[in-house]
């Protein structure tokens, strides 16, 4: 089961796709935090999605926002991937231990092997604040995402 709204955000620590360690509790105190999980880089869905978020970007990476995408590929998929789209947001690998961080989350499919996707808002006490979780193939909607971040 998926965390909820009101729910505290499990912490974690994991690499970015240039190999540099994040932890959700750097941004507590400091930044609401958008945390988005996804299946794989270089699908379609996916890509779509995470390309949507770039051409947007100043609404979820500002000085009192951050935005982190969440994949279960490993640092060396993340940077090319990050590199061919020019995604300049942490894209970060919880490739191991093989999905943690997604199954602390509730969204990781086990008969996959990767997350569904699910999208959090953190505020900047660690409490979720908002949350959607759609199923593979089912692109989520980014106007739902910016609807919750002003409601901050």
């Amino acid at each position: 089961m998926a965390i909820e709204a009101g729910d505290k955000a499990p912490d974690f620590e994991l690499k970015d796709n240039h190999g540099v360690t994040v932890r959700l509790s750097d941004f507590r105190g400091e930044k609401n935090v958008v945390l988005l999980f996804y299946p794989f880089a270089f699908t379609g869905v996916c890509t779509t999605e995470l390309c949507e978020l770039r051409d947007q970007l100043p609404r979820f990476v500002n000085e009192d926002t951050q935005l982190l995408a969440v994949s279960n590929d490993s640092v060396p998929t993340l940077r090319v991937f990050g590199e061919q789209e020019g995604l300049e947001y942490p894209l970060l690998s919880d490739f191991w231990p093989h999905g943690e961080t997604s199954r602390a989350y509730g969204v990781f499919a086990e008969d996959k092997g990767c997350a569904v996707r699910g999208t959090f808002i953190i505020d900047k006490d660690g409490v979720v604040r908002w949350t959607v979780v759609n199923g593979l193939a089912d692109a989520r909607d980014l106007n739902e995402y910016v609807k919750a971040l002003d409601s901050l």
